[in-house]
């Protein structure tokens, strides 16, 4: 399990991409993107998976499954830059083409190591089902996210609220605020150099343990 996957120049690629955000100097780097950042990313993945598939047999996908392009979506946006300043993923069992589902979503960039539980994007009904949950099983949440060992790595659980929610929910909400929400996620941070480390899929398989009983209550909602 302790493995270094990534050398500085994981990192540096980054910093320099930062600096020339554009197609020809990424084509003059392409070799250099494939042999220290695409291929240790993906050899990285593929042993998180098969860490996580000995806490969750369900999450039965490939690194291919997991592992968003580095490519931007630029159609929409102002910033018109190519490339993303980091490497990500999505570990779950649906993996990165459905970000509604409970997961773990790793991002590996010069500036942290970011690991992110929960549920990021659900739609209207996933929402409702995840309020209806909480309201039945409002003991058990609160034992859940109050976990030391959770509270520890993740702190809160974070997430936009709703100004308005259903009227069943409204007394809870008094005491519970996080019913409110339509985004139910929790993050750690770590230092960059972490990246670097021999024992970095233990560092994020752990957080993925700590997390898990809480993407399970989410999961319970949903499915």
């Amino acid at each position: 399990m302790y493995m270094i996957y990534f050398e500085d120049d994981y990192l540096n690629f980054f910093k320099e991409l930062a600096a020339n955000n554009n197609k020809q100097w990424f084509d003059l780097n392409r070799k250099r993107y494939e042999d220290r950042v695409r291929e240790p990313f993906k050899s990285f993945v593929g042993d998180l998976i098969q860490e996580v598939q000995r806490y969750d047999p369900e999450v039965r996908i490939e690194p291919k499954d997991a592992i968003f392009r580095i490519n931007r979506d630029i159609r929409f946006s102002k910033d018109k830059t190519p490339y993303k300043l980091f490497h990500s993923a999505i570990i779950s069992q649906k993996g990165r083409k459905d970000k509604s589902f409970p997961g773990m979503y790793i991002e590996l960039s010069p500036e942290n190591l970011k690991i992110v539980g929960g549920v990021y994007q659900p739609d209207t009904r996933q929402i409702q089902s995840i309020r209806e949950h909480i309201a039945k099983n409002s003991t058990q949440f609160v034992k859940l996210i109050g976990n030391a060992d959770f509270k520890e790595t993740f702190g809160a659980v974070r997430g936009e609220q709703n100004k308005r929610i259903p009227k069943e929910f409204r007394d809870l909400a008094e005491k519970l605020p996080l019913i409110a929400n339509k985004q139910w996620y929790y993050f750690s941070e770590l230092p960059p150099q972490q990246i670097l480390q021999d024992d970095l899929l233990e560092v994020v398989v752990r957080h993925f343990k700590t997390m898990l009983p809480v993407n399970r209550f989410f999961e319970a909602a949903i499915t």
